[in-house]
């Protein structure tokens, strides 16, 4: 769990709520990539060992957790609710079961989507099961904002706006992330980055980028935020920067907009 003051974040796993006598503005509750499957343990793509139904103990465990805490005021999972070798006969299922445990907490319950989530259900089926927020136009775009407490803004990005995974096969961004991997990536398995070097890694299929419009949509959250004078938090299921996590995990591309560089208040 984390627990957030004015002046800094601090864990609160080991009931630690304050360093100086402070009690949090607000905690809340944080999980991701539970990939929960109806399988035999196997090991995932790269070869690392996976417990597929455990983990929705494991998921039990930390909602059981967040309840206890009694203070938290909500839970934010991070993706991948489901993982890529769940037979997809079973996709549909798998993921209403475990969103209906994300559901025994006792409080808000806010979902992003990874690239797991989308080996199993287009977005059009995904995202209403997520209860993730359209924008009032019907499209299926994953990014959302919301605000737990007037001084704070928390926003999710869609790191699949971009992306050939998700999509319907002849949608608009599902071609140009096609086109950017051909352009980056000369290998015919577009999820291997062999011969890539350095941030060029992250030119594989299983990643994706932020569309203008998403850029556009950012940046006049930023401002509202400015003016309203909050705090911003901006979390997405793929890194933001290639320095955080290894080289094929970061975002393919985060352009700015045709407006004011969004990408430079990140």
């Amino acid at each position: 769990m984390i627990g957030v003051r004015s002046d800094v974040c601090m864990d609160l796993g080991n009931g630690l709520a304050n360093g100086q006598g402070k009690h949090p503005l607000f905690s809340f509750g944080v999980i991701s990539d539970v990939q929960y499957a109806d399988i035999p343990d196997g090991h995932s793509f790269l070869g690392v060992p996976r417990y597929y139904r455990h983990s929705i103990l494991v998921l039990q465990r930390a909602v059981k957790n967040w309840n206890d805490h009694k203070n938290l005021n909500f839970v934010i999972n991070f993706g991948d609710i489901v993982d890529g070798k769940c037979p997809k006969d079973q996709s549909l299922n798998a993921v209403k079961k475990v969103v209906s445990e994300f559901e025994n907490f006792h409080g808000p319950v806010y979902h992003m989507i990874g690239n797991h989530c989308l080996y199993n259900l287009p977005r059009d089926k995904l995202l209403p099961l997520l209860k993730i927020p359209n924008h009032g136009d019907g499209c299926t775009h994953a990014y959302y904002d919301f605000s737990p407490t007037p001084g704070y803004r928390f926003v999710v990005l869609d790191g699949y706006d971009i992306s050939a995974i998700g999509w319907p096969h002849d949608h608009p961004n599902r071609l140009e992330a096609l086109k950017i991997l051909s352009e980056k990536n000369p290998n015919s398995d577009k999820n291997s980055p062999e011969g890539l070097k350095g941030v060029d890694r992250r030119f594989v299929k299983h990643n994706g980028a932020v569309g203008n419009e998403q850029m556009e949509w950012l940046d006049n959250v930023l401002k509202d935020a400015t003016n309203m004078k909050q705090k911003v938090i901006i979390w997405c299921h793929v890194p933001l920067d290639p320095g955080a996590t290894s080289k094929k995990n970061a975002f393919m591309e985060l352009r700015p907009s045709n407006g004011p560089d969004s990408a430079l208040r990140l």
